[in-house]
């Protein structure tokens, strides 16, 4: 991967941040999105001479067309990680119309603003990696994640159906659904829930931010060129896909 520039979005701590030192050890120079100011110096100091951190809201077209303006300005995006995303966590029944929305817009028709514009430069080149980050919940369910659910089976049948459209071109399109793995958001759920959870993954551990990394970074690699379309779950043995 080197001398390819990646962009991933979400890179300011957990999954997207161990994504973007991943890719970012393999000499790929890496555009990390976050949502403040804060998150995008914490990004450019980690990433040092291999990246920096990009302002950029996902659900927000006038700040991706923004982001995309000043990446492009001197560089070709070819390698493009979806990670980005956001909860609004309650029982259908009481989920506002606002909760349901948000999150669809934000983790499922974000996609449609992001790999837009920057498949016309993969497809000029007849070289691109398209990687977006689902989750288990999106063929399990959730109780309580109704919304969040939804958009993360979204994105498979996204991944699929973009797969088939650019595999001429040599583009693949893949996702990645990780299981329960150790963020900061699943440290809110408490040691409770966490020790009830742990007992239906059968390697009997909750996983890294670099164990679903490592799989990123393969899809992004020459060794996945005959892989496109796929699902690659990252969960332990808690669902067989």
């Amino acid at each position: 991967m080197a001398d390819r520039v990646a962009l991933v979005t979400g890179a300011s701590r957990g999954i997207g941040a161990a994504i973007a030192a991943r890719l970012a050890s393999e000499e790929t120079f890496v555009f990390g999105s976050a949502t403040s100011s804060d998150g995008v110096a914490r990004i450019s100091d980690a990433l040092g001479k291999n990246g920096t951190g990009i302002e950029l809201r996902i659900e927000e077209p006038d700040s991706v067309s923004a982001a995309f303006d000043r990446i492009t300005e001197e560089h070709t995006v070819s390698i493009l990680v979806n990670n980005a995303g956001i909860t609004n966590d309650n029982l259908f029944l009481r989920m506002s119309d606002d909760d349901w929305a948000d999150v669809i817009n934000t983790n499922l028709v974000s996609l449609h603003r992001l790999c837009k514009p920057f498949l016309r430069s993969m497809m000029r080149e007849r070289w691109g990696r398209i990687i977006n980050v689902g989750s288990v919940v999106g063929r399990m369910g959730n109780p309580g994640q109704a919304n969040y659910a939804a958009a993360k089976a979204g994105i498979e049948g996204f991944t699929r159906s973009l797969a088939q459209e650019l595999g001429s071109r040599g583009i693949t399109v893949n996702c990645v659904a990780p299981g329960f793995i150790d963020t900061d958001m699943t440290a809110e759920l408490g040691e409770k829930v966490t020790e009830q959870l742990v007992t239906r993954i059968p390697l009997g551990r909750v996983g890294t931010p670099t164990e679903v990394a490592e799989t990123v970074a393969f899809l992004a690699g020459e060794g996945s060129s005959y892989i496109t379309g796929q699902t690659i779950a990252v969960n332990g043995g808690m669902l067989s896909y």
